[in-house]
């Protein structure tokens, strides 16, 4: 067993007993069901990873959400009765995507890992964190940008530490703020740097609406701006 097994095991075994207890308070029940264990993935999820693994970091990646994004209480969250796990046998190769309050991981995703059940683990983990933020954050009643969503889901993967740092997109990359993923991940948290807890006060006012006018609300100049001078701090 490798170095990212490890690391996945401690923050399991450091975080059940208060994920087990926000389960409690959220009311959020979870489902993992494979519906491809007849494919070489679906039967890899089985052997390496499994049903008790994920239903084991689910809560903890959901109480990891609730922190990041600063909501501490029922009122402030999205309400989510049942979120289910679907090991899916798709046609295309995507790893994952969000449909409502299901999450659909490809069989296919799952045997392209990495070989080595640690590797596995670590990779399922991280795309979990980044689709079960888009189950849980705001979007402006899928209202904003898709690229901003995206890049959100990737902000919450990258703070968990559990992502592929070594082919992850570097600061300053990019050509558009809400291209997506790590482009627009690197560029909220140079908002943050600009103002402590700008991507969760983001998130907040995106829960009924968006408007790119939140970024003057929020640092006093246009999005456009603030890309333009982050691209500047990087140009060299």
């Amino acid at each position: 067993m490798g170095k990212h097994f490890h690391n996945l095991s401690f923050l399991i075994s450091t975080l059940v007993v208060v994920a087990t207890l926000v389960h409690d308070i959220s009311a959020t029940k979870y489902i993992v069901t494979n519906n491809a264990k007849n494919t070489p993935g679906g039967a890899r999820f089985d052997r390496e990873i499994g049903v008790s693994l994920a239903l084991q970091i689910m809560p903890i990646i959901n109480d990891f959400i609730y922190r990041i994004f600063e909501q501490p209480t029922s009122a402030e969250r999205k309400y989510v009765p049942v979120l289910n796990l679907y090991i899916s046998d798709m046609p295309y190769p995507w790893f994952a995507y969000k449909n409502g309050d299901n999450i659909n991981f490809s069989a296919w995703g799952i045997n392209n890992f990495p070989p080595g059940q640690g590797k596995a683990r670590y990779h399922f983990t991280a795309i979990m964190y980044h689709e079960m933020t888009h189950v849980f954050q705001w979007s402006g009643q899928q209202t904003a940008p898709g690229g901003l969503t995206e890049g959100m889901a990737d902000y919450v993967m990258v703070k968990s530490h559990i992502y592929e740092k070594s082919t992850y997109p570097k600061p300053g990359a990019g050509s558009r703020w809400d291209e997506g993923y790590g482009i627009t991940e690197h560029f909220l948290e140079y908002c943050d740097s600009l103002r402590e807890g700008f991507t969760p006060a983001l998130n907040k006012k995106m829960r009924y609406a968006y408007s790119d006018n939140y970024f003057v609300e929020l640092l006093g100049k246009p999005v456009n701006q603030l890309w333009l001078d982050y691209k500047a701090k990087y140009s060299n």
